[in-house]
């Protein structure tokens, strides 16, 4: 399997654009997604599902497009009824999108129905309109803080003390003073998971969405002005950088982290693929715990990012795309190669109790890291919140990742001015 999947992993790479995965006899499926790791991984699957369904075989033609690319493309086939894919990955802040109006998506309700009981719910949730559901979900995403232990030991920092903010701001007060070259965060402008974290945690959100056909944006409050406040204080103290490239999910942001700079990486745990893949020289220094927060007690993690692999209504032959794309992604099998191939935190979440799976010593994920991912999944399963996308959701973070957080964070001007600034903004450009 291992030399197989480097195969595929290699001609990917050549190619650029797409992978196929046949068999004689076979219906022809196409998907687009604009992430490499996934084509590799639906094509293996499909070489899975060929073995174990003989009689319902299929050719799979994953093309592997940019993200802005693949969502405008993708809109404009939904809208137009022609040329859309009979599947297609969509990134969660870009799903309200394809939802608008009437969905040229299948309902995929029945299809989930065997694995609807133990999926995390928020997953559910954000790939649904109303009663249906329209996306089969790839990971969780629970954020959690990765910790350079190595870093933070040399400055006498013992990482599993730290449990809120003040403990990590102090923390990083001891790293910068043995280590003026060091930091203990980043400060992000392209991006909102730290932040989105911090929010949650105080039970907050950048919209009111008590009518969900009718969102608002409520960015001037108390809890988002705490949360921006603090983190441009760290910026100003030194104990934050402002991230190359945005945030660490970039090529600039993960050479930063490899530097071996950087104290902590908050982020979803879907950025272990990240390290791993992409970030070789910090094998071996980097544990994995829960996230800080406000206060003990509060909920310690939130959903980040995803997809949600959707069926086109013109799709040809509906019923094989829906069957198989819940077999990659919700079966046990499916699951189980979403951990071991990419990294990534099952929504399936009975997986997570599978110590044989989860504590593989030969899993190239636990080789990485100082101690094991799911000991802090399963310590906050019944904490990870999430931040929904809506209709205005793309409005909202154009402005934050082009203006607010520039504004706050390199310029460093005034938050509370700032916070009212982009009320009233993203205010006359949703109404």
């Amino acid at each position: 399997m291992k030399r197989t999947l480097s195969l595929l992993i290699a001609l990917v790479m050549v190619l650029g654009m797409c992978s196929f995965a046949s068999a004689e006899g076979a219906t022809k499926l196409t998907l687009w997604t604009f992430i490499d790791q996934h084509a590799t991984f639906y094509n293996t699957m499909a070489e899975e599902w060929n073995k174990a369904n003989p009689d319902r075989q299929v050719e799979l033609e994953a093309t592997v497009l940019g993200y802005d690319d693949m969502h405008n493309k993708f809109k404009i086939a939904l809208q137009s009824g022609v040329g859309a894919p009979d599947m297609c990955d969509v990134e969660l802040g870009q799903f309200p999108n394809v939802l608008l109006g009437e969905p040229q998506l299948v309902v995929l309700n029945d299809y989930m129905a065997p694995y609807i009981d133990t999926i995390v719910p928020s997953r559910l949730s954000i790939y649904s309109k109303g009663d249906n559901h329209y996306g089969v979900p790839t990971h969780v995403g629970a954020t959690v803080a990765f910790y350079n232990v190595e870093l933070l030991e040399a400055a006498g920092v013992d990482y599993k003390t730290i449990v809120t903010w003040d403990d990590w701001a102090e923390a990083g007060r001891k790293l910068k003073a043995a280590n003026p070259e060091a930091y203990m965060g980043n400060a992000e402008t392209t991006t909102s998971w730290q932040t989105n974290l911090m929010l949650t945690q105080q039970g907050a959100d950048v919209q009111d969405n008590s009518n969900p056909d009718d969102p608002k944006p409520t960015v001037n409050t108390p809890e988002l002005l705490k949360a921006v406040t603090m983190q441009q204080e760290w910026v100003k103290e030194g104990l934050s950088m402002v991230c190359p490239g945005g945030q660490v999910d970039t090529e600039q942001g993960k050479a930063w982290v490899n530097t071996g700079v950087c104290a902590t990486v908050i982020m979803p745990e879907w950025y272990m693929s990240r390290f791993v893949d992409e970030i070789p020289d910090m094998a071996g220094k980097y544990a994995i715990a829960p996230a800080p927060v406000f206060e003990a007690g509060q909920p310690r993690s939130i959903g980040g990012g995803g997809t949600g692999t959707v069926v086109s209504l013109t799709c040809p032959d509906k019923d094989l795309a829906a069957d198989f794309i819940v077999y990659a992604k919700l079966s046990e099998f499916g699951e189980q190669m979403i951990w071991n191939v990419m990294g990534f935190d099952p929504v399936n979440t009975a997986v997570w109790d599978d110590q044989e799976l989860t504590h593989n010593p030969e899993n190239k994920f636990n080789k990485y890291f100082l101690t094991n991912v799911f000991d802090t999944l399963n310590e906050v399963k019944d904490e990870i919140m999430y931040i929904p996308s809506t209709s205005i959701s793309p409005t909202m973070n154009t402005y934050f990742n082009t203006t607010l957080w520039n504004n706050l964070y390199i310029d460093l001007l005034d938050p509370a001015e700032e916070l009212q600034l982009a009320q009233d903004a993203i205010e006359a450009d949703i109404f």
